[in-house]
């Protein structure tokens, strides 16, 4: 027999021709199928894409297509997230401009997910460097800062030498600049921030409705990061007289215990707190407290919040005022204290708190002890560790007594009735900085005017275009300052001479919006249309790195609520992403893939060698889809293989096979005891796979009950013979590999389904259900033993009791020769299994 050899380049080239031809995977936003929105994260146009991105979209496409199969009507877009820094030190890199850099990868790597089959709605096709798509964005920025969720501010602001820009504080890890790795200092400039904070309450308690739908590490997260405490706000009066004067009351601060308020021996600032320099001026030591704010507001951020951190300080020269004794309490700069953090100030209760025991004893502080347990004294020239555990308020005045847990909203009351503070709640979350001082971003529609100030430009003016016409400077500063007909400008509100806003937008303004914008992306008059946002969103099953879960994610989360509350988003639109699968990394050698480790494995490489089908089948195959999998050449040489097995059964028995459906044979076609078994197992494997490739996403296990049918129809393909009900059961098993395949290797299982006979697609046929009947096994192999050893198996019905198997067992004519002779002592049975009879 001549077989045709398995040829995945052509027959992969034969279906996306076929698909794009025929527009396959478009959507509308009207049908009478229940709608389902899997999106994949979109990437950065890099040139290329890598292994991350195959088995990132691998696990999209057959969620896609698996819910194409189910009877939904799916939206499956894809887009670039195409401004940012990458971009810009390419083109300063390869002497170019970043918009032909950007498109002309934009172009390349459309080719390479093409190549791979995604079944895409490339219609719906979305660029974020696009004037069409971040008119919009400019928009969005005018309208929250008419709601005053947007403002200007000078402040200490994480900056990167390296990339010549500001980093939100998100974007700084383990005070490493996210994109280069370059040490983080601080910078003090006057920047534009989203006022993110004003949905601290939301967005935390919001991610209850996530639990269940996202994974529990990204909650844990995010609401770690968000961060809210509640306590109490406190206002130290000031002993200095020339504040006082410019009408500066005291120093606020915020504390979670108000209970230990009598304890406050001293106050520590941070070294950046505005009032230092007043603070100092006339102290005798003030250029040594001067030197000290220097080095320490350049440490990194990160490390000056780490418990291990060595904690310095000096002292100002300066007092506070205690809001109920009236006593002096020294004022200390310290390295541990964040000027953003809170208020930038925290009150010393070293008998009660770690952080500032250790700070009063390295400094020969006093400790007051203001909390004991009942019954019981604590000496504070004896402590060599803060109490920190619950009890009685002592050397409190009319407090002493009170439990500290009522003692923190006593204190608090009292406060609030004398005017010195008040109980209140406070968040780690800070508000987003979004202004970027490189070129390859959004323009921020803001313009300054010397008569009028700080001008919004006018909506009609929308899009203020990012020009193209510059010269992209080597060092890597932004050109908009010098290019004059950007920078300078008309005063939309008095028609003078005025100056843009040459700063960009932070590029994760531009992915915090564009799930919605896919819902409408052709729409030239609005952002949005109504009715196709309210159809399609929230996004159903969103996939990407947990990488992003502070970042992207908690910012795409404050977008939504934003702009349904500015009436973009329907009412009752909350949340983005209903469900989020945070997939694993694909490693080589235990390590991330990277250029500079010289472990990459090209994607096109191969595609080149083994087909497309086989890496989307070997990505899918090797791990679980939220788990790291090592890339392996005999791990992809075995996903090949495979594929070429099912090639070569279907070559075979190409004469015997007829155009049935998945599960389409009957119990009437299934006469033979070997029919009856391959029916069996088709079923079985078919309800494996729709609950495996369901909501449960365990693509590696459905494959592998696939892979199982596969070979039972090899072992079985022998035994069956040439009728035409044993020909109906093998060409129904043949049906459900292809069907229950097609959303992992659609290529190569639509050019198999063509062959079967089908005129239709199986991009248009529906994944088969079981016949839970069928799954039942009608008879059972049981083992045979006498005394402990085998002795032959039996046949019985699946529903016989112990007492049919022990009179099949008795029966059995190899087991009557081995206890001819014996006295049977006992039968031990395991239902469905085995008889053991004991004899002597």
């Amino acid at each position: 027999m001549t077989h045709e050899r398995y040829n995945p380049q052509a027959i992969e080239e034969k279906w996306q021709a076929r698909w794009q031809a025929d527009n396959a995977f478009a959507c509308t936003d009207k049908s009478d199928k229940p709608k389902y929105y899997v999106l994949e994260m979109f990437p950065y146009p890099s040139g290329n894409i890598h292994m991350g991105h195959v088995r990132n979209y691998a696990i999209g496409d057959v969620v896609a297509r698996s819910k194409r199969m189910l009877g939904f009507n799916v939206l499956h877009p894809m887009g670039w997230d195409a401004f940012g820094l990458p971009a810009e030190n390419a083109a300063i890199k390869h002497n170019t401009h970043p918009a032909k850099w950007t498109y002309a990868n934009i172009d390349n790597m459309r080719a390479q997910l093409k190549r791979l089959g995604y079944s895409y709605d490339w219609d719906r096709e979305i660029a974020t460097c696009r004037p069409e798509y971040y008119r919009w964005e400019q928009m969005f920025f005018l309208r929250m800062l008419e709601k005053g969720l947007v403002y200007r501010k000078k402040a200490a602001q994480n900056w990167c030498p390296s990339c010549h820009t500001v980093l939100a504080n998100e974007q700084v890890i383990d005070g490493l600049c996210w994109r280069c790795d370059s040490r983080v200092v601080q910078k003090d400039l006057t920047q534009w921030f989203l006022k993110i904070t004003a949905y601290g309450d939301e967005l935390l308690q919001d991610l209850q409705g996530l639990e269940g739908g996202w994974p529990d590490r990204v909650i844990a997260m995010q609401r770690n990061w968000i961060g809210k405490s509640t306590g109490a706000a406190i206002t130290f009066g000031l002993e200095n007289a020339a504040l006082l004067a410019e009408g500066v009351k005291g120093i606020d601060v915020f504390t979670t215990r108000p209970d230990t308020l009598f304890g406050v021996t001293f106050m520590t600032l941070a070294p950046e707190h505005p009032l230092v320099e007043k603070l100092i001026e006339g102290y005798d030591k003030a250029d040594e407290v001067r030197a000290f704010v220097e080095r320490i507001r350049n440490m990194d951020r990160i490390d000056r919040q780490s418990d291990s951190l060595e904690k310095e300080g000096i002292f100002t020269g300066a007092y506070a005022v205690h809001p109920f004794t009236g006593q002096r309490v020294p004022l200390w700069l310290g390295n541990f204290v964040l000027a953003d953090y809170g208020t930038g100030a925290v009150m010393g209760v070293p008998a009660h708190d770690q952080r500032d025991f250790e700070f009063a004893r390295k400094y020969n502080l006093p400790v007051r002890v203001v909390i004991s347990p009942k019954d019981e004294q604590i000496n504070a020239e004896t402590m060599t560790e803060a109490y920190t555990a619950e009890g009685f308020m002592v050397n409190s005045g009319s407090f002493d007594g009170t439990a500290n847990e009522d003692g923190k909203k006593a204190v608090a009351q009292a406060l609030e009735k004398e005017g010195k503070g008040k109980a209140t709640t406070q968040f780690r979350l800070r508000d987003w900085n979004i202004s970027r001082q490189r070129y390859w971003g959004a323009p921020i529609p803001v313009i300054y005017c010397d008569k009028c100030g700080v001008v919004p430009e006018k909506e009609e003016n929308l899009p203020v275009l990012l020009p193209m016409d510059v010269k992209i400077r080597e060092d890597g500063r932004s050109p908009l300052p010098e290019t004059p007909g950007f920078a300078s400008c008309v005063c939309p509100k008095c028609g003078g001479p005025a100056r843009r806003e040459t700063d960009t937008m932070d590029t994760f303004v531009e992915s915090s919006w564009y799930f919605a914008r896919y819902t409408s992306a052709r729409n030239t008059e609005a952002p949005f249309d109504g009715e196709a946002l309210k159809y399609w969103l929230p996004v159903d099953q969103y996939i990407g790195g947990v990488e992003h879960a502070i970042l992207h994610l908690l910012y795409s989360r404050f977008f939504t609520k934003v702009l349904r509350d500015l009436g973009f988003f329907p009412a009752g639109l909350d949340e983005p992403f209903a469900n989020l699968l945070t997939q694993g990394m694909v490693l080589k050698d235990g390590s991330k893939m990277s250029k500079s480790k010289g472990n990459v494995v090209a994607p096109s490489d191969m595609i080149d060698k083994y087909g497309a089908d086989t890496v989307r089948l070997f990505c899918l195959f090797a791990a679980p889809a939220e788990r790291d999998f090592d890339w392996s050449d005999s791990g992809i040489e075995g996903a090949s293989r495979f594929i070429g097995r099912v090639w070569r059964l279907f070559d075979d028995e190409k004469d015997r096979l007829l155009p049935l459906k998945a599960c389409q044979s009957t119990a009437q076609d299934a006469q033979s005891e070997e029919a009856r078994d391959l029916r069996r197992r088709e079923h079985l494997t078919v309800k494996k796979c729709n609950e495996d490739m369901g909501d449960r996403f365990q693509f590696n296990t459905a494959i592998a009950a696939v892979m199982e049918l596969v070979n039972a129809m090899y072992l079985s393909r022998e035994k069956l013979g040439a009728s035409e009900g044993d020909r109906r059961v093998f060409s129904s098993a043949m049906a459900s590999v292809l069907t229950l395949l097609s959303p992992i290797t659609p290529h190569v299982c639509e050019e198999l389904w063509q062959r079967l006979g089908h005129s239709t697609t199986l991009s248009d046929v529906l994944l088969p259900r079981w016949d839970e009947a069928a799954t039942v096994q009608d008879m059972l192999t049981v083992a045979l033993q006498v005394n402990g050893k085998l002795r032959g198996t039996v046949q019985i019905p699946a529903a016989a009791d112990k007492a049919a198997m022990e009179q099949a067992a008795l029966a059995d004519s190899s087991v009557q020769r081995h206890i001819d002779g014996l006295t049977v002592r006992k039968v031990v049975i395991v239902p469905g299994k085995l008889v053991n009879i004991v004899a002597n």
